[in-house]
């Protein structure tokens, strides 16, 4: 796989970042990531790597502003997000497109309209949204399932049309948790076909994951986490 070189500007730049969640029961809040320091430049992929437990999906939320780090500093398209105000911060998470690793589509709407509702939050017009998601179904093969509700779908449709909604907005950064997690292996293969092909129109891509194999047959770039750290490189 062809990666984007890193003489790219940086998109995201972690500083010496921890993070601590509450836990009700206990005495002090848990230390779940510590002290990690990476870059990512725009329009590179990053796979995110490591056991259950590690952090992965710590590391996505503090990407996309879901959680706040309790020591250190991150760095988004070139702001430090710590001196965001609420619009601000909800102007640079319409920046990033995010696929759930259970989906989470809303099962009262048809597939249309789970992957327009981005849009129509943002209030794009109408006409616009015909156009953007009819195309979208024709590239993730869902144009036949397009007012179908999403009990009516296999898991790897409902995951392309979770992958669908998070890029209708194109973004600038895509970040994926364990986005194959519950995919046969063809299944797997065809989402991150669909991811890579994003990346090479110029799309920033961070996924999660845990399949060895996926990342050996499309070799990128790793941040490698093992009990809250990052592994060097090297290691």
């Amino acid at each position: 796989m062809q990666t984007r070189p890193d003489s790219q500007p940086t998109l995201i730049r972690f500083e010496d970042v921890s993070l601590r969640y509450r836990q009700p029961d206990a005495a002090v809040d848990a230390l779940v990531l510590q002290n990690l320091s990476f870059a990512i430049p725009a329009g590179g992929f990053r796979w995110l790597t490591g056991p259950s437990g590690a952090g992965k999906t710590s590391v996505l939320n503090l990407i996309t502003r879901a959680a706040r780090p309790a020591s250190g500093r991150i760095h988004l398209f070139g702001l430090d997000a710590a001196n965001l105000n609420r619009r601000e911060t909800a102007l640079l998470r319409r920046r990033i497109g995010v696929v759930y690793q259970d989906f989470r589509l809303l099962g009262h709407l048809s597939v249309f309209d789970n992957i327009a509702l981005p849009t129509r939050i943002a209030r794009w017009p109408e006409p616009r949204i015909q156009a953007d998601v009819t195309d979208l179904l024709g590239w993730t093969g869902l144009k036949e399932k397009s007012a179908c509700r999403p009990a009516q779908l296999s898991g790897g449709e409902q995951q392309r049309v979770a992958f669908a909604r998070a890029v209708v907005g194109q973004p600038k950064l895509l970040v994926a948790d364990e986005p194959t997690g519950n995919l046969d292996d063809a299944q797997a293969e065809r989402l991150l076909l669909l991811i890579l092909a994003l990346n090479r129109l110029g799309t920033t891509v961070v996924v999660a994951t845990h399949n060895a194999r996926l990342i050996a047959r499309h070799p990128a770039p790793v941040l490698e986490l093992a009990a809250g750290r990052l592994r060097p490189a090297d290691a």
